[in-house]
């Protein structure tokens, strides 16, 4: 997660397949911290191909929800293309806080 704080810097957002943010502490505390917009695709079993596909159906509704939300946030791609916030910014910095 050493790379997190120049993407927080550059504004840019995470695209990832990584479930296990959902169970890690640290690395949801590391999205805070470096004040990341984060999407995470709901289903881990997915192929290359069918992430592709979800992203195609999501990317309009991804930017708007880019624009609507403050970083810090988590939020879940679901194989639909639709979007769900997980995390959001009072959330994430709750548990920063309780660190």
């Amino acid at each position: 997660m050493e790379w997190l704080p120049e993407v927080g810097k550059r504004g840019w957002v995470v695209l990832t397949k990584d479930g296990k943010i959902s169970n890690n502490r640290l690395e949801r505390i590391a999205v805070a911290r470096a004040q990341i917009k984060m999407f995470t695709f709901a289903s881990q079993s997915l192929s290359g191909e069918e992430m592709a596909g979800i992203l195609l159906q999501a990317i309009v509704p991804m930017k708007r929800f880019v624009s609507k939300h403050p970083a810090p946030f988590i939020a879940k791609i679901y194989r639909d293309g639709h979007l769900d916030m997980w995390k959001d910014a009072q959330m994430l910095l709750e548990e920063l806080q309780e660190f």
